[in-house]
């Protein structure tokens, strides 16, 4: 079994987590012995990920898998390919769908799992198939909605039915949208927003902007963004999920529900 020592205090976006051994997932072998240990995790980039002291079995995805190409109006693209190289192929190629992904952090694995978007743009918008363990599922299969797929076994692929036309002024747009949110290390949007609402609304008018417990809180810039200004741990960050959680449902009888991966 191969695997690397990964520090994920540098590795996560938010900055918080020990030093593990994670498996290299290459071949049907290795997938094999994943699956064999129950409860074991596959990471992507580590983008809205919360390690624990005392994490899971961990896997991800070998190099094999950070691959994208394009054959005629169908664009394949591996699980470990970061959001930044799709944008980019997307931009040099002329291929329209993909602007939203400017500035997104992120592997496709992670982008399909959580079901990615921005301004009512989503990485399932021009999905015809996602590659599983099991073979090649159709994206009608998979019950996609708001930062949800349904997946729950481990993603090393999708192919998409791509349009023709690159539109500059739209990347521009979601730049500029993800451009005012918050500086600092975090997890980027820590809750979904309800339905009809926004989570940073609610948590502010539950008073909790700004908040903070050890080196936690959330952002005095917008209040759905748990923001790490120094040495927070990973028990700060759960007090501050449990207490938004908790207060949000005293005062507005609303069940936040995190975008957030506690591993």
């Amino acid at each position: 079994m191969k695997t690397k020592q990964i520090d994920f205090s540098k590795y996560t976006s938010v900055r918080i987590g020990g030093s593990f051994a994670v498996q290299i997932l290459k071949d049907e072998a290795d997938f094999a012995e994943f699956e064999s240990m129950a409860g074991g995790a596959i990471i992507g980039g580590g983008n809205n990920l919360l390690i624990s002291p005392v994490p899971p079995h961990l896997a991800m995805l070998s190099e094999e898998f950070d691959r994208i190409s394009l054959s005629g109006d169908i664009l394949s693209v591996g699980a470990a390919t970061k959001s930044g190289k799709i944008y980019n192929f997307a931009k040099k190629q002329g291929l329209g769908g993909f602007e939203f992904l400017r500035n997104i952090p992120g592997t496709l694995g992670g982008l399909i799992k959580m079901n990615a978007g921005l301004s009512g743009a989503s990485i399932s918008d021009s999905l015809l198939a996602v590659r599983l363990m099991r073979g090649w599922v159709e994206r009608e299969r998979i019950s996609f909605g708001y930062r949800r797929s349904g997946i729950e076994e481990p993603i090393l692929g999708a192919e998409f039915k791509i349009s023709r036309g690159f539109d500059v002024s739209f990347a521009a747009d979601f730049a500029a949208k993800r451009a005012n949110q918050p500086k600092g290390a975090s997890f980027g949007s820590c809750f979904k927003n309800p339905p009809n609402d926004a989570a940073g609304r609610l948590i502010e008018a539950a008073g909790l902007k700004g908040c903070a417990i050890g080196g936690a809180k959330f952002s005095e810039q917008h209040a759905n963004f748990i923001i790490n200004f120094g040495g927070a741990s990973f028990e700060d960050v759960i007090a501050l999920i449990n207490l938004a959680q908790s207060r949000v449902f005293e005062e507005f009888g609303i069940k936040l529900e995190t975008e957030v991966v506690v591993l």
